[in-house]
């Protein structure tokens, strides 16, 4: 009997891809912005139940159209498990600390999932990581969070803006563990039944919480952020993934996570005025090319086996 079929990539990126490809960048990297904004007059929790809602409502027809969320229903108890890791404890942690962070910095610090996937990985039994180029990004990207964290910005922060960080950084945890759920226990469910139902449990757990923790009246800018954020940076963002996954294959999708925290740090410097200390602009490139180091050993991959998609934290800010 044969082995695995070895799925190749496309050798390069197709007009469609790149497209692809810069949408995802997009719409992965503004939610920082949408997040600082609702939880302006929106409570944390009250902004992952509206998010979560408007996402799911919009995925529902799709998941039943593709016959996607009967397999997620039989193994409910993992996809609720996903669903706490992915989008549950991150979300609420997200809105939590962006009202005390930059946005632009939160979506830096959140791209540090590939150095703890590494980690993760390697505790797994995953020798690649003792591969000088990929410890190497590992200490690169680490390095850089603490050059970043000691800056005279957030170090003024005191307190506040150290818990804030330690949920950012829980949050890279959490993404980065998800798709080991994925991989092992959810890898004959499709993804967007695994998704819409994550998306609806959630929503309806946080749904009480929010309306009794909802202690002001929402601003328009707010709520249109809101609505953004369940419409642009979930639904759509999810849809555009799994194009995406389908243009240039599995391997090679995630890397507009790369570019996530350049969209972040643009859009809240321009649109928020939030500041580019020196630590930032220090440690902004060795996080990322950190980050890139670890997850790829310095080279995209150019065949991959075929499996589930990372559904993990590399995306859903």
């Amino acid at each position: 009997m044969s082995g695995p079929a070895v799925v190749a990539a496309p050798s390069r990126f197709t007009t469609r891809g790149w497209v692809l490809f810069a949408v995802m960048a997009l719409v992965w990297g503004v939610p920082y912005l949408f997040i600082k904004e609702a939880v302006d007059s929106y409570s944390p929790a009250a902004v992952v139940a509206g998010r979560t809602l408007i996402g799911a409502v919009i995925l529902l027809p799709l998941a039943i159209h593709r016959g996607a969320l009967r397999p997620a229903l039989r193994l409910w108890p993992w996809v609720l498990a996903f669903g706490a890791i992915e989008m549950a404890g991150p979300f609420l942690l997200l809105g939590h600390a962006e009202q005390t962070l930059p946005s632009g910095l939160t979506g830096l610090f959140v791209a540090t999932v590939p150095l703890f996937a590494a980690a993760i990985a390697f505790t797994r039994g995953d020798r690649g990581m003792l591969r000088p180029v990929r410890a190497g990004g590992l200490v690169v990207g680490f390095v850089g969070v603490g050059i970043i964290v000691a800056g005279p910005g957030l170090a003024a922060g005191g307190t506040t803006s150290l818990v804030a960080i330690v949920e950012v950084l829980l949050v890279a945890v959490c993404y980065a563990i998800a798709p080991f759920i994925v991989a092992t226990k959810l890898k004959d469910v499709p993804s967007l039944g695994t998704i819409t139902l994550s998306l609806f449990a959630v929503g309806l757990f946080y749904l009480p919480i929010g309306l009794l923790t909802q202690h002001e009246v929402p601003t328009m800018r707010s709520t249109v952020s809101l609505v953004a954020l369940g419409v642009i940076c979930t639904a759509v963002a999810f849809i555009a993934f799994f194009a995406l996954i389908a243009e240039v294959g599995p391997a090679r999708a995630p890397l507009f996570t790369y570019v996530n925290p350049v969209v972040a740090i643009v859009l809240g410097t321009l649109l928020l005025g939030e500041e580019l200390s020196v630590g930032l602009l220090v440690g902004f490139p060795l996080v990322i090319l950190g980050c890139w180091l670890a997850a790829t050993g310095g080279l995209v991959p150019r065949r991959a086996r075929p499996g589930p998609p990372p559904l993990g934290g590399t995306r859903s800010p």
